[in-house]
């Protein structure tokens, strides 16, 4: 029989090794801890959302404009900025950039997406751009404080809008005077008129499908790219959302991001039958869906924290509403569901920051996850606060307007699952 000192002490070396900060190779050992420049940056938006954003909302959000004074103020302080979306980015973790988003679209989305909406065009130029390209049109997107600039990411089309490979947008190659000459109509596009850089997704092969897509930096001011119609929405109000004209619009062949060569390369990959890495639409959207999934988190833990405060505060019938079951389950539930696609939203985040592959679409997973969350919160929101819930007076209305979009914009949930389903599956379900 097994001395049971002997015992004891072997388990305990076995736990304390388990909780060392350290395995053998020197990797940190599993932890959902965050330190402390995530505490600081965390504290530091939210204090801003709390401060500047959630006071200024409905006034945004009724006059359907951009809130420039606020995304001024977001400049003054550093956090509407390359250096802060590149400090975000910069955590090994990949934590930093969807914490940063959940804390500003909690104090309002509208205004969230007016100041994180430049983010998408950034995300082109940094995974699609030459170091060169990065360093001339990055700052350029946003400007400075004293004069805020805006940049925009076009690439839905009025009948290309989950299916990316129906882009009629086209991008023709004048090699006279190394220009590309850019034609067609891009809808929905976040600032779109209204920004310094606009980024645009146009296909050079029409032949090749969604293959044959590259993405071009249109500079400020080029004759040929106009706004559009504005679309007025539902949700998210206080971010401009327009059309965008590409009439014979050209730009100098630097503006091809990657370069000509690249895309030469590329598209003789693909001319040979050979395989081709991610087109240019997708491979934005597969790096940007953990934060938008953060965005719709934010959403969702707000209108979820009024609800809480409301029922503990709310009397009917002698007592407070939250003592009721059916309430309390409710925002058992909506807490419940909302950990949850967070845990999601940073698991994507960490695998992209790592370089892991999405082997079953775990990006998708979290936008989708987490779009449903805030729909459904929010409206359970609503429905605990009745009639008010129902009105302008109270923001969960305008909250529930928001979040809507999550289930729409960036791959529809139905296309989450499709993506969801073939990874999974090994088939390529239609």
């Amino acid at each position: 029989m097994a001395d049971s000192s002997v015992a004891d002490v072997d388990a305990q070396a076995l736990l304390d090794e388990a909780n060392s900060t350290s395995d053998v190779q020197g990797e940190p050992k599993f932890t959902l801890d965050l330190n402390q420049d995530q505490k600081d940056i965390r504290e530091w938006v939210h204090g801003f959302a709390e401060g500047v954003v959630r006071p200024a909302a409905e006034e945004w959000d009724e006059r359907e404009e951009t809130p420039w004074p606020v995304i001024q103020e977001a400049a003054k302080i550093g956090l509407y900025s390359f250096e802060a979306v590149g400090q975000f980015w910069a955590d090994e973790t990949g934590l930093t950039l969807p914490i940063a988003n959940e804390e500003l679209f909690w104090g309002d989305a509208g205004i969230g997406m007016a100041i994180m909406g430049t983010t998408l065009a950034v995300a082109a130029i940094f995974g699609q751009g030459t170091p060169e390209q990065m360093g001339e049109w990055i700052p350029q997107c946003y400007g400075d404080a004293d004069d805020v600039k805006l940049g925009s990411f076009c690439a839905s089309e009025p009948d290309a809008g989950s299916d990316v490979s129906g882009i009629r947008t086209s991008a023709k190659y004048d090699e006279a005077k190394d220009e590309w000459v850019l034609n067609g109509q891009k809808a929905w596009a976040t600032n779109g008129g209204i920004a310094n850089v606009h980024v645009v997704i146009a296909s050079v092969d029409r032949e090749l499908g969604s293959r044959g897509h590259a993405a071009f930096v249109i500079p400020p001011n080029t004759p040929g790219c106009e706004q559009g119609a504005k679309v007025k929405k539902h949700g998210l109000r206080a971010s401009h959302t327009a059309d965008v004209h590409l009439d014979d619009c050209r730009v100098p062949g630097s503006c091809l991001l990657g370069g000509k060569e690249k895309l030469d390369e590329r598209l003789a990959r693909v001319r040979e039958g050979k395989k081709a890495k991610s087109q240019a639409a997708m491979q934005t959207f597969e790096a940007s869906r953990p934060t938008v999934g953060a965005q719709a988190l934010g959403i969702a833990r707000a209108a979820y924290e009024y609800a809480l405060d409301y029922a503990k505060e709310r009397e009917q019938f002698g007592r407070k509403i939250v003592e009721n079951q059916s309430i309390a389950f409710d925002l058992a539930n909506m807490k419940l569901e909302i950990d949850a696609a967070r845990l999601l939203v940073w698991r994507a985040a960490w695998m992209g920051r790592q370089g892991h592959k999405f082997e079953n679409a775990e990006g998708s997973m979290s936008k989708l996850k987490a779009g449903e969350v805030a729909v459904w919160v929010t409206e359970r929101a609503i429905q605990i606060l009745g009639g008010n819930g129902y009105t302008r007076e109270f923001p969960v209305e305008r909250m529930h307007r928001d979040s809507k979009i999550y289930t729409i914009f960036e791959g529809t949930s139905e296309i989450q699952q499709l993506v969801i389903a073939r990874a999974i599956s090994g088939f390529h379900i239609k």
